[in-house]
């Protein structure tokens, strides 16, 4: 086996993970250091209040982080995550979650994730995710 290019790294994510993919996001963008997702909000994914779980805008802005952080080619994965919830979701709404990941100089990666629908910010993801010596292949 040999090393992937690392814009490929979360389309072979992607692909090996079913709860994203019931989810239904897709891959907007993909670099090295930075992925794009975005989905749909589905009467599936509504609370008692007839708005989205709060789950559904954290898996998709954690999907975004950890896709981006294994673009540098190794296995990395999250040990310490939150949110901030700043605007309800309806059905119908189209989120996006973009991750950027700029330096990597050691085993530990921080990284603020936006959540947005359109232009709005409707919240604010904080992960810190751990870099293996694991090398991603195809």
């Amino acid at each position: 086996m040999k090393p992937i290019a690392s814009h490929l790294i979360p389309v072979k994510m992607l692909s090996q993970d079913a709860y994203s993919q019931w989810l239904g996001i897709e891959i907007i963008e993909s670099e090295i250091g930075r992925c794009k997702v975005g989905m749909t909000i589905r009467k599936d994914m509504l609370n008692s209040m007839n708005k989205a779980h709060g789950g559904i805008s954290y898996s998709l802005a954690d999907t975004a982080f950890g896709f981006a952080a294994n673009t540098h080619g190794k296995y990395a994965v999250s040990i310490e995550t939150s949110i901030n919830h700043m605007e309800a979701l309806n059905e119908g709404d189209y989120i996006v979650a973009e991750s950027v990941i700029e330096n990597v100089k050691n085993k530990l990666g921080f990284n603020i994730i936006e959540v947005k629908r359109g232009e709005e910010l409707v919240a604010l993801f904080k992960g810190v995710v751990y870099r293996t010596s694991k090398d991603w292949e195809l």
